[in-house]
Formats: C-alpha cells, structure tokens, sequence
C-alpha cells in the first residue's frame, strides 16, 4: 500500500532531525531556521539534534529517537534533516516503522539520507523525498532549487515534466518509453542497502541514482553488486544524475565513467530506456525527486523526458 503525506501548509510546523553527521558552525542553523521562518513555517529542532559523537551528530538510539519523536509528535507536519555526511544507515534497525505507518508525513533529505528515504519507504509505503537539506541547501537557497523543492512539497496535483537547469542538458542514452516507481537516491548508499530488508523492490522500477568523489572502478564495483543481486534485469529504467567529481586517475590506466556505464545498461531489459545529466545530486541546482511515485521516462533519438504521473503528497 502506498502512502502519501499531506502537503506543508503555510503556518505549519517543520521537525528538523540531524540523523547522520553533525554540523558546523551553529551559525548556519539559524540561518537556516531563518529562511523557513521566513516562508511562514515554524521549526522545531530534535532533541539531540546539536550532539555530537565523533563524525556522528550523537548516539545512534538519539538520533532515532529524534525521528521517532518527530513522526509521532502531531503538531509536525513535515521533517527536514540537517545534513548528510555519513550515520543513516546505523539507525534503520531503531527506525519506528509502525510510528511512522500510523503517522504518513513529509520527509526530506538526500546523499547519505537516502538510506532512511529508502527504508522508510520500503517498510511502510511512504513517498519520501530526495531533496535539499537545511544547512546544506537553506543557508544560501538556491532559486531553482527552493522552487522545485517547495512546488511539489505545497501543491496536492501531478508535478509533471521534470525541467532540468539551464546548465545541465538531459542526454537520451538508451531509446524506449518505461512506466515505473521512481526508487534511487545516492548510488554508495543505495549499493548498501542492497541485499538487506530496507531496499524497496526494484521489480519494474525506474532507478534514479547519483554520487559525489568516486572514481570509474568504485561505481563500477557497485554497480556490479546491483547486476550480482539480479536487480538491473528487473528494471523498467534508468536516469543518472550529477556523478560529481567522479574522474579517472590520471596516474594510472582506467575506464571512463560512460564506459562502466555503459557496460552494466546493456544488462537492462532490451525495452528499458535510460537517461543521463539530470539536475538531481550534490550540485546546488537540484531538483527534488520523490521516492516511490510512479513516473514515466521517454528517450527518443537522444532526448529524453522524466514526469511524475501521481500526485505526491495528499
């Protein structure tokens, strides 16, 4: 069964949750509290949310609680996480899924929140968000960015197409038109989950996926864990996003990325389209993509269209 939250209203409450590394300096929060203070929301922060353990933001059964406090509390209406870096998937096992079953409500976050994004939607039905988080995106809000995020948090209709950003030019890679849930987020992430309880089923999916820093061989060995677990010959598509930064070493001999690409898409079913270049990953403009929404991916003669189909939140 699917789920889908209500959309954030004017007035309404943001719970603002930090499950994976901390942040630094405080500054940044508040002007990042400021900004939603600003679109006329209220905000309210984790309990544990300024802790620190390490590269974690606090214990892991704190950071949980954070969540799971913010799913049950009723005057919050949406939650936001902090940041990324590393911690979510330490915290899937001390997630409330039931909590959260009986209390659908927005939640946002990307790179290394993917793992909860997945999990939760996996374990309960709950369209979740890949998108901006508040120190990282809100303290200097990116235009493009805001209007994507906030569009499809606020309006109860079909999003529709998804507009990349002037810079980035959506490149059609494989030919076909494809129907499917929207599953993905960051691929080192997603790559973790892979074998395990929190991955959602990837049958007749559309794998959306980006990653930040690694080189040609790395995404070659996890995309091979997705081709080893049977899960790319399932697949009703793919759209890549943002691989930022994810070069060769110049100092010794290595594929390209297109070509470790290129070697795990010819695994797709025959009739799977694909796509690269999205506005989606750790780049400033991004866009907000949803988990577990049915959408629907177009490649004709190297163009290519991404729309969601359903409505996103109620």
């Amino acid at each position: 069964m699917i789920l889908k939250p209500k959309r954030l209203q004017e007035g309404d409450t943001i719970g603002i949750v930090a499950p994976a590394s901390p942040i630094f300096p405080e500054d940044k929060l508040e002007k990042a509290k400021a900004y939603l203070h600003s679109l006329g929301y209220d905000v309210k922060l984790g309990k544990h949310i300024k802790k620190m353990h390490g590269y974690l933001a606090g214990f892991d059964q704190e950071r949980a609680d954070d969540i799971n406090r913010m799913f049950a509390d009723k005057s919050v209406k949406a939650i936001f996480c902090l940041r990324g870096g590393y911690g979510s998937p330490r915290l899937l096992r001390l997630v409330d899924y039931n909590t959260i079953r009986r209390n659908p409500k927005i939640f946002v976050g990307f790179s290394d929140i993917t793992a909860l994004c997945c999990a939760i939607f996996a374990k309960t039905g709950l369209i979740t968000f890949s998108g901006p988080m508040l120190v990282s995106d809100m303290v200097n809000p990116d235009e493009y960015s805001q209007y994507h995020l906030w569009r499809m948090l606020t309006k109860p209709r079909i999003y529709g197409r998804f507009i990349n950003h002037e810079t980035h030019h959506l490149v059609g890679i494989r030919s076909g038109e494809a129907k499917g849930r929207l599953i993905g987020g960051n691929l080192s992430l997603l790559t973790a989950l892979v074998g395990t309880p929190f991955l959602p089923d990837m049958r007749k999916a559309l794998l959306y996926f980006e990653d930040i820093g690694e080189e040609p061989y790395r995404v070659d060995r996890m995309l091979s864990q997705f081709e080893n677990a049977g899960i790319l010959e399932k697949l009703s598509g793919v759209i890549i996003g943002q691989m930022t930064d994810c070069f060769e070493d110049d100092e010794k001999p290595s594929l390209t990325l297109e070509e470790v690409i290129d070697d795990y898409l010819c695994v797709l079913p025959e009739s799977a389209p694909a796509c690269a270049n999205l506005s989606y990953g750790h780049i400033k403009h991004k866009l907000t993509l949803p988990i577990g929404a049915r959408a629907k991916l177009t490649v004709k003669q190297k163009r290519a269209r991404l729309e969601l189909l359903e409505t996103v939140v109620l």
